[in-house]
């Protein structure tokens, strides 16, 4: 019987850019595993994100809009689906690896906390050595899932989840401390960008946070008037731009980078630090900091419901347990620890 996994190696050898990161050469895992006969080491590590639980629990974690009344608005779990599509769309046309890709775009988001990034600043401020998304995403991955064994993932999907984030500082960087090892993770790094710009930006305007006539028409004449055009005319741009390096490398041309630099400025401006968004921000993290403290100064409680015995002391388990929660359940333990039940007297 033939070996599918060597199958597809080969062919990646035959069909994929010499750019491309094949699945045969990773640098492997941390611990060492038998291969799989079918799947590559690429394939291998999507499937164990996508049946995770911290996977799963991306569907109830806010994107931007803290629990909106609409069925329509992105939640954590449809922005990584988005970014997922987006990346593979250009890894496969300029030859790179798609499952490198997809695995590493649908991981990168794991480690983020409820509220969205509202949970992420109360994080960062509370716990001495700071937090950061993409540092927990590893975390999630190594040390977390599978009660404490984590999920054992290759070296190069591990350094494109904790290699992804950008925040406000540069889109492309020489830092080998935050550029990914593989064309396939800077993919994701731009794909992530390119889905939350222009869906934030869609969602926006359907919560009525911003008018379209408040949008900058250099962004309209330039990336497109709809979500689909802007996502069209970004992904074209970097696979023509890259193209032009022969594909050994990322890029964006100049028009396209200035003018997803305005649209970046403006939706952080009038939609992430609006003053709709930030009042509700306000609110989740004066929810997450009592619970935080709670936890701390009740370690006996905590360690009832934190079942994980793991590496690190009670601030990182609280972190841990804290940036792993959905939106729901924080409001449900809120409510469970902070607001008093009515008593029937009858």
């Amino acid at each position: 019987m033939k070996n599918i996994r060597k199958e597809t190696e080969e062919l990646e050898r035959k069909i994929l850019s010499p750019y491309a990161s094949l699945s045969a050469n990773s640098k492997g895992r941390i611990y060492r595993e038998k291969k799989c006969e079918i799947r590559t080491e690429f394939q291998r590590d999507r499937d164990r994100i996508i049946h995770s639980k911290a996977f799963r629990r991306l569907r109830y974690k806010t994107q931007v809009f803290l629990a909106p009344q609409g069925d329509h608005y992105r939640t954590r779990l449809t922005h990584t689906l988005e970014v997922a599509q987006i990346a593979r769309v250009i890894a496969r046309a300029l030859r790179l690896n798609e499952d490198l890709t997809e695995a590493i775009a649908l991981g990168h988001d794991l480690g983020h906390t409820p509220f969205g990034h509202a949970g992420e600043t109360v994080l960062n401020t509370l716990l001495k050595n700071g937090f950061r998304h993409y540092e927990q995403s590893l975390r999630v991955v190594d040390h977390i899932e599978k009660d404490g064994r984590g999920l054992n993932l290759t070296f190069e999907v591990r350094d494109g989840i904790l290699k992804h984030s950008k925040g406000k500082g540069p889109l492309f960087v020489n830092d080998n401390n935050q550029k990914p090892s593989s064309l396939e993770g800077e993919i994701v790094r731009i794909a992530d960008l390119i889905a939350y710009l222009s869906h934030d930006l869609d969602d926006a305007l359907r919560a009525k946070v911003i008018k379209k006539s408040n949008i900058p028409k250099e962004i309209l004449k330039y990336l497109g008037d709809t979500h689909s055009n802007r996502i069209h005319n970004m992904v074209k741009d970097v696979i023509y731009e890259s193209k032009k390096f022969g594909g050994s490398k990322i890029r964006l041309s100049n028009d396209m980078h200035e003018n997803i630099i305005i649209l970046k400025d403006f939706l952080f401006k009038n939609v992430y630090e609006s003053e709709i968004v930030h009042k509700e921000f306000i609110k989740a993290e004066q929810i997450l900091k009592q619970l935080f403290d709670f936890f701390m100064n009740n370690s006996n409680i905590f360690y009832k419901l934190y079942k994980l015995k793991g590496d690190g002391d009670l601030e990182t388990h609280v972190a841990d347990f804290i940036s792993g929660m959905t939106d729901r359940y924080t409001l449900y333990l809120y409510e469970k620890f902070f607001l008093p039940k009515p008593w029937n007297v009858f």
